[in-house]
This record gives C-alpha cells, structure tokens and sequence, in this order.
C-alpha cells in the first residue's frame, strides 16, 4: 500500500471508523500500513479535534453535529452510490430540467448524468458542476453567496432563494440518515433547509440514500420518506416504511 500522508492518512482513519464502527489502535495500523505509535498519535488529535473517541483501546467517530469532510465520504459504499446514480440516471430523459444537490451520492449521480443530452440544471455543488462539464447542450445554473470549503457547496440563504427562482422536472438530493422508522435526518437545521428548497422546485422529487445512513441517530428532522416521489437506495428498509411509503404512492427503487 502507497504511503499516506499525514492528513490522508487522518481521513482513512474517519473513512474505517465510518464503515466499521470501532476500530483498535493495531487495527488501524495494520490497515494503514503504519507503525501503532503513529495511529494513537493520530487518534489523540482526532480526538482533541472531538472527531473521535477512544474508550477501552479502541476509536470510534464521535457525534458530530456536522457530517464527515468530503474526501473520506466518497470512500464509503461508493459501488452503492453507483448504483444508486445508475438507476437515477435511468429515471430521468434527455433534455430534462434538474435541480441536484450536495453531497457525494449526487455527485455520482451528476456523473452518470453527464451522459444526457440537453439538460438543464440548477444545483448549489460545485462538485455537481464540475461532473457535467462535458455534458452535451447542457445549461448549467449555480447558486450564489458564501462556499462551504470544506464541501465546495452553498447552503445559505443565497442558495436557498435561488432555488425558489426556478421549476424542474426532478430534483435529485441526500439527507444525513434515515431513523428506523423512516424519519429524513440531518446534521444541522442548514442542511434541512436546503433539502427543502431544493425539493420545493421540482416537480418530482427523488431522494438518493446509500445504506450507510440507514439508522443514524442524527439532531434534526424532517419528515419522512413516503413524502419523496422516488427514494434511491441501497438500505434494508424496515417493513413498515415501506408499506408506509406504498399507501403514500412513494416508489422505492432498490440497487
């Protein structure tokens, strides 16, 4: 394994713990290809950074009230979220007209859609932006005000009244988690807030969720999956969401 530097290394560390849970120290350090000294030194400013805890020898992430940085998200479950664009790519014709939102599902979602002809898109992620460069007669709209750097998105006020200038076929977004009983969960009321404005331009609305998020405890909320057209995923939902989403009319598509 390539050599990782100091801070690659500090998001391959978030991305184990994100997909496994706990992790040891020697764990850590046999899959990094570093000596245990350099994983608990690691751990420590993780820790002092209130990223992780570490509690009997072994790390896990800490609840956070913002969701991991981008590079260790697009790491986790990323043949899900393939599939997961796939098929979103599958629901959606040429020259439609397309709000997309942040994260890295939608990402490869944009990705995928970059294979369409003429669309027309609205979207506050710059990484969205970036995947449909050589779309073919694509028009792209972006948001404006104040970049999230650390996610190269928008979603302040600016980017929630441009939303509401506009009216398209689909909006394809993520959410934070879904709760057991199919609640949409989110890190911070910001996020909330964006998801909304995003879905309340679209005719359709398609939510895009990899398994990873299924049951996160998360702090806010806003409800709940048989309100979306289309759910996207790749989770093993409970029975009664689905049927909850069945009597709603909502369609789940599973990859």
């Amino acid at each position: 394994m390539m050599r990782l530097d100091m801070s690659e290394r500090r998001d391959r560390i978030i991305a184990l713990l994100s997909e496994n849970g706990e992790l040891s120290a020697a764990e850590l350090s046999a899959r990094l290809c570093v000596s245990v000294q350099t994983i608990r030194t690691d751990l420590r400013d993780l820790d002092a950074a209130a990223l992780v805890q570490r509690r009997n020898g072994a790390a896990r992430l800490r609840q956070q009230s913002e969701n991991i940085g981008y590079l260790p998200r697009e790491s986790l479950a990323r043949q899900e979220k393939q599939r997961i664009a796939l098929a979103v790519k599958n629901l959606i014709p040429d020259g439609a007209r397309v709000a997309l939102g942040t994260g890295t599902t939608v990402e490869q979602c944009a990705r995928l859609l970059a294979a369409r002809d003429n669309l027309f898109v609205v979207t506050n992620s710059i990484h969205a932006v970036c995947a449909l460069q050589n779309a073919p007669g694509a028009v792209v709209e972006m948001a404006g005000g104040s970049v999230r750097m650390r996610d190269l998105d928008l979603i302040g006020a600016a980017a929630l009244e441009f939303f509401a200038k506009y009216r398209v076929d689909y909006a394809v977004f993520s959410c934070g988690g879904l709760s057991p009983e199919g609640e949409v969960m989110d890190y911070n009321s910001d996020e909330v807030a964006a998801r909304k404005a995003i879905a309340g331009c679209a005719h359709s609305t398609i939510l895009v969720v990899d398994s990873e998020k299924a049951g996160l405890d998360l702090a806010c909320r806003h409800g709940h999956l048989r309100e979306y057209d289309m759910i996207v995923t790749g989770a093993d939902l409970p029975q009664e969401t689905v049927r909850a989403c069945a009597r709603e009319g909502s369609r789940i598509v599973l990859v």
